[in-house]
């Protein structure tokens, strides 16, 4: 008899579970509210970060404190009363990020990353979307002398993990990037990055292919999840759905369905914004760049040249706030010629746990519920490797990667 599945999510960690559990026989239906890849998984750079080993919260993060309090740093928006809200999450945050958890927390983002280009590169030519990659590696940037510190610490630290990167100076990055404007002495090129023109595109495409080969994908709002006699049931908007098993890959959203069952995950979020602006004629880029003091991404996008912000640590559902966006749109300009915004300002929010790593597993005491979210600001890079760890497990194979780092009962007991 065919196993039956339930996803919950459809975007990128989502779409990947669901793929994962479809190539293992397993009869999958994909529920969200949205089409598949239109929330968190639209937002993003499109940045494929093989490189991203580093937890957001290590110990550099105690000497930035004072620099973020009073919010004038593009990097950081924080509502003191988001804060004030769950002073033990905070609290746990800065407290992993001590020097003693360092070493164990990178290992697992390098097993987490390391496969993230390979990975993409063959589900878009199995989606038919193999045009939207890019393998020109991504471009970190300072605007400042102390750059040329910054980035030969952190080109030392990729290389003790076996990642190559190449130091550059003003000449080198206007080599590169001729249509940047010279206001950077220093920057890192880290080729083994990959990333795509459209985000959101892409997870439609896998989504797609899902469906090609026999996936059942329903759009309706889940309103609950409860265990059955033989499995779960997920009540939507537009009916209930039953499964052998089910797995929660609702991103920011996973906590809520998860509350009344009586499962508290640690799970929170961090805001983000995002806009497309017209370059000038007659210029391009090659790649992402990052703009370290900046604090924001710039994204050769199909739409246009995308503008990410900082992190914005209000309330998941409270009202806009363009400060950050506004600060990267203006900082963008100064390095490149854009010219018009482009469409409509774009707001998301990413789940994110204390520790910087996601939650991969079965929920402790819950059999046959399965956990797939917290990937932070490397959700759609590792989508793919979320899904084939989820799967694995389920059907009781090895996974790719030592699963032990991101097991749910570091936080649920």
């Amino acid at each position: 008899m065919t196993r039956t599945a339930l996803v919950l999510g459809a975007g990128m960690v989502g779409v990947s579970c669901a793929l994962a559990l479809q190539k293992r026989g397993i009869a999958v239906t994909l529920i969200d509210r949205k089409e598949p890849g239109r929330e968190t998984s639209y937002g993003n750079a499109g940045v494929l970060a093989a490189s991203s080993i580093l937890p957001l919260n290590n110990p550099s993060l105690y000497a930035k404190i004072t620099s973020y309090l009073g919010n004038h740093h593009p990097a950081l928006n924080l509502s003191w009363a988001r804060a004030f809200s769950r002073p033990g999450w905070l609290l746990r945050f800065l407290w992993e990020a001590r020097p003693s958890q360092g070493p164990a927390r990178i290992a697992a983002l390098q097993a987490l990353t390391a496969s993230t280009v390979d990975r993409h590169r063959a589900l878009m030519a199995e989606a038919g979307v193999s045009h939207r990659l890019r393998e020109t590696g991504t471009l970190k940037l300072w605007r400042t002398q102390a750059g040329h510190g910054a980035a030969r610490a952190e080109h030392d630290l990729l290389k003790r993990h076996g990642i190559e990167s190449q130091i550059l100076d003003r000449q080198g990055i206007s080599g590169l990037e001729p249509s940047l404007n010279p206001i950077f002495p220093a920057g890192l090129l880290i080729p083994c990055v990959g990333s795509v023109d459209s985000p959101g595109a892409v997870t439609e495409a896998y989504a797609a292919l899902f469906a090609e080969r026999g996936g059942r994908i329903e759009q309706a709002a889940i309103t609950g999840l409860a265990r059955t006699g033989k499995g779960w049931r997920a009540s939507t908007a537009a009916g209930s759905f039953e499964a052998d098993l089910a797995v929660v890959a609702l991103g920011p959203w996973s906590g809520d369905l998860l509350k009344p069952l009586g499962i508290d995950p640690w799970l929170d979020v961090e805001r983000g914004y995002h806009r497309h602006l017209k370059p000038a004629a007659g210029t391009g880029l090659s790649r992402p760049l990052y703009d370290v003091d900046g604090a924001y991404y710039l994204a050769p996008m199909e739409q246009g040249f995308r503008v990410t912000s900082g992190v914005d640590l209000s309330f998941r559902d409270a009202a806009d706030d363009h400060r950050q966006i506004d600060s990267a749109t203006a900082s963008a300009r100064e390095a490149f010629p854009l010219e018009e915004v482009v469409g409509e300002t774009w707001r998301g929010a990413r789940p994110t746990l204390p520790d910087s790593l996601p939650m991969i597993g079965e929920a402790p005491l819950n059999p046959g519920l399965w956990l797939a979210f917290g990937n932070q600001h490397i959700g759609f890079s590792t989508g793919p490797i979320t899904g084939e760890i989820i799967a694995a497990m389920v059907c009781g194979e090895k996974p790719p990667i030592d699963p032990t780092p991101f097991r749910p009962e570091r936080y649920i007991r």
